[in-house]
């Protein structure tokens, strides 16, 4: 008897390791597939982010409408950094763990993807690559709207005197400067909104081509609400981001339907795709991993630097403790909202 337990002992310790690598599969987890069932869900989900999508980026553009979300007025402080910790939240719980996830599968070859950590070095490059973007843009605007006001800025006493000399002229140069300045901030401001719109526009299309690729029901019936909300609070972000520039209206609707058509048209695509598609294949992993570690690092760039340092350091924050605090509470408010929806997308 005693042997014979020994053998089963030494069968299970020797079979165990096969059983814990046979759990480690590349095959779709799509187990409970219904195709039928899942196209109306995935057809409510379309509906459902488009909506939320337009509804969310138009809010904060609303200004003129609606003169409480003006830039010009405190309240709009309270909105960005709401959108702020929610792009942060994005970047940081939604974005970059799906990178490491998809970087670090055992579906990959164990060399080169095992060897070094390719998601976190990818979210480090394109956060400076936007960091590069951002003042090489910024510094090429300067250059452009100070041309006419380069001598009195720079500080030479000659060049002020002969500004100043003619009365009429003086005035003149002197308004020109400062309308240059007023230009190159909104430029600036201009380049933010689009540099984070295709930030958010790379990991929308993955998300919709994930959702509209998938015939599991169980899978995709949670992500529906879930991706209605974090569609919508995204929006919110670049809304916000898109009103400070203050673009003509046809710039603000393009940009707007570009958003809202994005994780629609990426669900479209997913659903072209279905019968083929195959998200534990080595190059989906790589490609969605690489975009969406990409997609992180320009997100968490954007939310600390362009909106949390830009706007936390101003001076009508830095003189009114009331808003920083509200602005401290809307910040972890809305990092924590995007942070719950992760429990379902």
């Amino acid at each position: 008897m005693e042997k014979f337990e020994k053998i089963v002992f030494w069968y299970i310790l020797l079979l165990l390791p096969a059983i814990v690598l046979g759990e480690c599969t590349c095959d779709s987890e799509d187990k409970e597939r219904n195709k039928t069932e899942a196209l109306k869900y995935k057809m409510a989900a379309l509906a459902a982010i488009l909506v939320s999508s337009a509804i969310g980026v138009c809010i904060p553009v609303l200004g003129k409408a609606i003169p409480a979300l003006s830039p010009e007025r405190n309240f709009f402080f309270i909105i960005k950094a709401f959108a702020a910790g929610v792009i942060l939240a994005t970047g940081f719980i939604h974005v970059l763990p799906d990178a490491f996830e998809n970087l670090t599968s055992p579906c990959l070859k164990e060399h080169p993807w095992g060897d070094f950590p390719f998601s976190g070095f990818v979210a480090m490059v394109a956060a400076m690559g936007t960091l590069m973007v951002d003042t090489y843009a910024t510094s090429y605007y300067n250059k452009k709207g100070m041309k006419n006001g380069v001598v009195a800025q720079s500080g030479d006493e000659e060049g002020a005197i002969n500004v100043h000399s003619h009365a009429p002229h003086g005035h003149a140069h002197g308004s020109s400067l400062v309308m240059s300045d007023s230009e190159s901030e909104l430029l600036r401001y201009r380049v933010i909104s689009q540099v984070l719109e295709l930030g958010i526009i790379v990991h929308s299309v993955i998300i919709g081509i994930s959702l509209g690729a998938s015939a599991s029901p169980k899978t995709i019936r949670p992500l529906v609400g879930a991706l209605t909300f974090h569609q919508f609070f995204e929006g919110m972000g670049l809304g916000g981001s898109i009103a400070q520039a203050k673009l003509k209206y046809r710039a603000i609707a393009v940009m707007a339907l570009f958003f809202s058509l994005t994780t629609p048209i990426g669900i479209l695509i997913g659903l072209g795709i279905m019968n083929f598609y195959d998200e534990n294949s080595p190059p989906a992993l790589i490609v969605e991993g690489v975009f969406n570690s990409a997609s992180a690092g320009i997100l968490i760039y954007m939310a600390l630097v362009d909106f949390l340092a830009a706007d936390f350091m101003h001076p009508r924050m830095q003189g009114n403790g009331k808003l920083q605090l509200g602005a401290n509470i809307s910040l972890l408010l809305g990092a924590g909202l995007m942070s719950l929806i992760a429990k379902w997308a």
